[in-house]
């Protein structure tokens, strides 16, 4: 971890302070009371309710306390346009970082009712569709990687962007406040100037209409973030000491911001992120906390490791189909591209992750905690019935086998079982027809039974009449030499 000593020690929030040190600060130009007035004055003269992106990292945190203080300094008449502190859960967050987050935006709650200030928390959540398990264990998406990092814009901007278009659609237009930095990184320097407003502190947003970016941290250096927060009480009484106990024993070195835009970089590494991240090589942060003595979250580092490995290249033709998840084949420079999990990794998968819940249950500090969700069960179990031919209904047993009994959401429309899938595939090897063509079909017309129009059903079929039903083996066969590794 950087040196965080380096800078000018505050006397107070009256401006004073004393150098210690020659390295440029932003101290050394401005107080934070020249901060706070500026602050106040992008507050008041734009008359648009501001949404705060939260993390719980160092950036973050440091900007929101700078734009407290600095309305807490206003008279409350002038504290009319609200203030709404939203951070990004992705429901596979690093728990330690969960808990931190959570308990801080309660004590922020608390805090700005009982003080009558304008802050509001909210935690955004992606939609049931577009989680990591319904879209990993569901629909069979292979693990992230940097060249198809589906995760993001699933489970980080549309949630995020979701919320500011609905604070537009209330109030016309909104100012975002990111704890965002210059020197960050080359991209987001560029961002940062391509999009700046002339004579404005606000900066247009990049994708969103009617929405601007204030950046109230963005010349502070990491040691000027650091510095304020050792020692600027926190007003919603954090001890930031624990902030920084938390970045030492994790290692890390940065935080995952809110995710608004795809020039943010991966989160994972020595950053703060979801547990599962793997497209970075190693995650340092869950790496530091197990050996800083959180080594109840060893099973989940095992499981994120389990799914790097999914990426070797002699691991694909084992667990992944031959064909795209649209049923085609696709050969790149005479090779077979493989497409999503198969079925039976997918529910290997499922099984392996509620043995890992079972296991930080007994031995982390929540015995209730919930590495995926009852409605991502039920929802992965409806993807697998109804569009991967989960004749056996496997998501019930494979729950019952590792957790125990619970209840389900009952399916009251025709359902064909196990044993009618073994009858159809002795009919299909007996006739050489490929069972899970078969079994889309009759799928398909199980779905729209009892629908008094069934307009659409024809070009279904015929869609799936269009899939490649070739074997693996019979693509191969059509390769040239090269493509049969």
């Amino acid at each position: 971890m950087e040196a965080l000593y380096v800078i000018p020690t505050f006397v107070g929030l009256d401006g004073a302070c004393i150098m210690a040190e020659t390295a440029y600060s932003i101290f050394d130009s401005r107080t934070p009371n020249d901060i706070h007035r500026e602050i106040q004055e992008v507050y008041l003269k734009n008359a648009r309710p501001w949404v705060i992106g939260y993390s719980g990292g160092k950036d973050s945190t440091a900007a929101l306390q700078l734009v407290w203080y600095a309305l807490a300094e206003l008279p409350p008449e002038d504290r009319k346009y609200p203030v709404y502190v939203i951070s990004s859960d992705t429901l596979v967050e690093t728990p330690v970082i969960v808990g931190y987050i959570t308990s801080t935006l309660e004590r922020l709650e608390r805090v700005a009712r009982k003080e009558k200030m304008p802050f509001q928390t909210d935690i955004v959540r992606p939609k049931i569709e577009d989680t990591f398990w319904v879209n990993l264990i569901g629909k069979g998406y292979p693990a992230p990687y940097s060249k198809f990092r589906w995760c993001t814009d699933r489970m980080k901007i549309k949630p995020a962007n979701r919320f500011i278009l609905d604070r537009v659609a209330e109030h016309g237009e909104v100012i975002m406040v990111l704890g965002v930095r210059k020197g960050e990184s080359t991209t987001r320097d560029q961002v940062l100037s391509m999009h700046s407003i002339q004579n404005s502190l606000l900066l247009r947003h990049n994708t969103l209409p009617n929405a601007f970016v204030y950046a109230p941290i963005v010349d502070f250096s990491l040691n000027d973030v650091w510095f304020y927060l050792l020692n600027v009480p926190s007003p919603w009484n954090n001890d930031n000491k624990e902030l920084v106990t938390l970045y030492r024993n994790s290692n890390a070195q940065g935080e995952c911001p809110l995710v608004v835009d795809e020039t943010t970089p991966s989160c994972g590494n020595s950053r703060f992120g979801c547990w599962t991240c793997t497209v970075v090589t190693k995650d340092k942060a869950m790496e530091g906390l197990i050996d800083s003595g959180e080594d109840w979250m060893l099973p989940l580092l095992e499981f994120r490791d389990f799914l790097a490995d999914t990426q070797n290249p002699e691991e694909k033709p084992k667990i992944r189909e031959h064909r795209r998840s649209n049923g085609q084949v696709t050969i790149l420079n005479n090779k077979l591209i493989h497409g999503p999990y198969t079925l039976k990794f997918c529910q290997e998968l499922l099984e392996k992750l509620l043995e890992t819940q079972e296991q930080v249950r007994k031995e982390g500090p929540d015995p209730e905690i919930k590495l995926i969700t009852d409605d991502e069960l039920e929802e992965i179990r409806k993807i697998w019935r109804t569009e991967r031919q989960d004749w056996e209904d496997a998501v019930p047993q494979i729950y019952s086998d590792v957790v125990g009994e619970r209840e389900w959401v009952v399916d009251d429309t025709t359902a064909f079982t196990a044993s009618d899938k073994e009858l159809l595939s002795k009919i299909c090897s007996e006739n050489g027809v490929p069972v899970t063509l078969v079994a889309k079909l009759l799928d398909t017309e199980r779905q729209m039974d009892g629908m008094s129009r069934r307009a659409g059903i024809q070009s279904r079929i015929d869609a799936i009449f269009q899939e490649d039903w070739r074997s693996e083996k019979e693509v191969r066969d059509s390769l040239p030499d090269s493509g049969q590794q």
